[in-house]
């Protein structure tokens, strides 16, 4: 008997703990935001865009747009000298709490970017309910409210359609990464390394954002597309860099899956394109005369994706001809990269965390002024190329039509 009571009497003091329902939160009081813009304020200092998914507008189907529902989001803007006030601030438009839980983009414009970041981070970092796996990018040519006010055909929510075009273009283009907050904070706390983003656009005609009659047509008026790479020096947007040159970093920093290289054959440009298989960098310092000196080696394997001209895949000696091209056109490529940079006097590589981790000693004497000295810094480039795969056909068409 005793035994019995003394469990009821331990069940009865547990039971005020155990509930589960002390914190719940209602769906219907609570707003989804999936996006947010941070723009310059007029009166203050941000206006701070929020996409709040509407989600009786995307509960059914998989295509695009308003589905014949209504549109799948709705945007509303709030200003404050902070993030937090801002946020508060939107409570006067919006009827319920926003919540941040799903939250998957952070979108600041060049301006702001220009002034610098520091003042934002602090509040997407400390609230427990953001997720610092949230990406960020900066809203290139246009405001941080018409990126995250535009909608897409094949994406339901515009969001899904930026996070996973540039998951594609990474994997597939080479041209972009993923960066999200808490990669750019570690980017903004290193003493060897500054941070970068990816540039976001709407191409076309940037009124049509965020107009559901854009989405009647099969080509939209207004696209959400990736544009470059945004480089940061002490917070602040330093430039940008584009196209092959943002390629270059990508190669440095080994996060390329796939791309394409072309070189000219038979004195036809670009005639062969070779795709990656497998490719593997390697970044070594060496200290030469009390100097750092970066060597950057990588091993590329590839096939041949495409032969628009007269070759014979089956000749070694054709084969050797090809890897030496391609392994010269990727170190031009990264070599341009890698001025383009240094002109910027930002360290974006990470090259000064290595040379900290080589000598302790040496990084204390040129940590201060390390922007100044990476602009002038050594970095040797070597590409080892290897053919791994020809495709189907070992002999292009255009072999048999010039015989």
């Amino acid at each position: 008997m005793r035994k019995t009571m003394m469990i009821f009497l331990l069940i009865g003091l547990f039971m005020p703990i155990l509930s589960a329902c002390w914190n719940q939160k209602e769906l219907t009081d609570l707003a989804f935001v999936m996006a947010m813009g941070i723009d310059k304020g007029e009166n203050r200092r941000f206006q701070v865009s929020f996409q709040i998914v509407i989600p009786g507008n995307v509960a059914s189907g998989q295509g695009g747009g308003g589905g014949g529902q209504g549109l799948p989001i709705a945007v509303y803007t709030s200003s404050g000298d902070t993030i937090t006030e801002a946020a508060r601030r939107a409570t006067q438009k919006i009827s319920r709490r926003l919540y941040y839980a799903h939250t998957n983009l952070i979108a600041v414009s060049e301006e702001v970017a220009k002034d610098g970041l520091l003042d934002i981070l602090d509040a997407l970092d400390r609230d427990p309910e953001f997720r610092t796996t949230t990406e960020i990018v900066v809203a290139r040519k246009t405001s941080a409210e018409k990126l995250v006010s535009a909608l897409a055909n094949l994406d339901k929510l515009p969001v899904n359609k930026v996070t996973k075009e540039i998951e594609s273009t990474e994997a597939l283009l080479g041209e972009n990464m993923r960066v999200n907050i808490d990669e750019f904070i570690n980017g903004l706390i290193s003493h060897g390394r500054e941070p970068i983003t990816n540039g976001y656009k709407i191409s076309g005609n940037q009124n049509m954002s965020g107009k559901s009659d854009d989405l009647k047509n099969t080509r939209s008026e207004a696209v959400l597309s990736s544009s470059g790479l945004a480089i940061f020096r002490n917070g602040k947007l330093e430039g940008w860099i584009d196209r092959e040159k943002a390629r270059g970093v990508v190669w440095i920093m080994d996060k390329v899956k796939s791309t394409s290289i072309n070189i000219d054959w038979n004195g036809k440009k670009n005639a062969i394109t070779m795709a990656p298989i497998r490719s593997k960098t390697k970044v070594a310092v060496n200290i030469k005369q009390g100097k750092p000196v970066v060597n950057v080696a990588i091993e590329f394997e590839g096939w041949i994706s495409e032969a628009n001209t007269t070759v014979d895949l089956t000749d070694p000696k054709v084969i050797e001809k090809i890897d030496k091209s391609v392994a010269n056109e990727i170190e031009k490529q990264i070599q341009s990269t890698i001025t383009e940079v240094q002109k910027k006097k930002s360290d974006i590589f990470g090259f000064g965390e290595r040379i900290h981790r080589k000598n302790p000693k040496l990084w204390k004497k040129i940590k201060g002024n390390w922007n100044e000295r990476f602009a002038e810094l050594e970095v040797n480039v070597k590409v080892d190329s290897f053919t791994r795969r020809e495709g189907i056909r070992t002999k292009p068409f255009w072999y048999d039509i010039n015989q």
